[in-house]
């Protein structure tokens, strides 16, 4: 509806700061962003779903073959990270010897591969709110500016800061706007935690 009753092109057009535009392009770029990380996760979840029922069928034993691990059968674990975190642990275990394995440091590593950038969504919520806030001070000051040189007398210089003060409420109003809409879509893609 936006697009069709050409409501985006007349915020992009009123908003002579281009901070509503400058949301627009942030939007898109995180959006495109928690797709990415979206099939990310879905395709480590798939792996370790099928290294799950490798696991279940009863594995006796693992051995390492490069970056590959299989097991002592013959059958190849599906590559992911939680693979990689199997070879790691088989590879600690081999030079610790018999020693009680402390996996914290390769639990921790884990965990902050699968979490890595998963908050640059929250940043980008955040962002793109700050961002409205700022253009609706911008907006204000543009408002606000025409009114201190302003002559009652003077019937043409208040039709002119009639307009500059439409102006600046228009900019105010469209980057608040743009700037709470990108943020709350944002945070519906999973942004609140990390995106």
């Amino acid at each position: 509806m936006v697009w069709y009753f050409g409501l985006f092109r007349l915020m992009l057009a009123s908003d002579k700061t281009h901070i509503s535009g400058i949301v627009a392009v942030l939007y898109i770029l995180t959006a495109a962003h928690c797709f990415l990380r979206t099939c990310f996760v879905s395709k480590e979840t798939d792996q370790a779903l099928r290294l799950n029922a490798i696991l279940r069928s009863g594995v006796e034993d693992f051995k390492v073959v490069g970056d590959v691990v299989e097991t002592i059968g013959g059958a190849r674990l599906p590559p992911g990270l939680v693979t990689s975190h199997i070879r790691n642990l088989i590879l600690k275990s081999k030079l610790q010897g018999h020693h009680s394995l402390d996996q914290t440091l390769l639990l921790r590593g884990l965990a902050d591969t699968l979490r890595g950038p998963n908050y640059l969504g929250s940043f980008a919520s955040d962002s793109l709110m700050k961002l409205g806030l700022l253009g609706t001070i911008i907006g204000f000051i543009m408002m606000l500016a025409p009114i201190a040189g302003l002559d009652a007398a003077d019937k043409v210089s208040v039709r002119n800061s009639m307009g500059l003060m439409s102006d600046g409420m228009a900019i105010a109003m469209y980057t608040t706007l743009s700037g709470l809409v990108g943020s709350i879509l944002i945070k519906c893609q999973g942004g609140q935690r990390g995106g």
